[in-house]
């Protein structure tokens, strides 16, 4: 089941996803994650730290329920 996470009307990158839905406790960490390809935007493999997300995508990592953001 995907649970919903708001993001609000602000820009946000992926790092600060992974932070903000409490799946690591630092950038550092959610970095090491993204680079060695355990995160999924979209349903695709995400390697770019910066990637900006929009309302809407799915991010993924195994061991965590599905995200869709709002």
């Amino acid at each position: 089941m995907t649970e919903p996470l708001n993001v609000g009307d602000r820009e946000i990158n992926l790092t600060q996803v992974l932070k903000l839905a409490g799946w690591v406790l630092s950038g550092g960490e959610a970095k090491t994650l993204i680079a060695e390809g355990h995160i999924r935007v979209n349903g695709a493999v995400e390697t770019r730290k910066r990637r900006k997300m929009a309302v809407g995508d799915t991010v993924e990592m195994e061991g965590h329920p599905p995200l869709i953001l709002a």
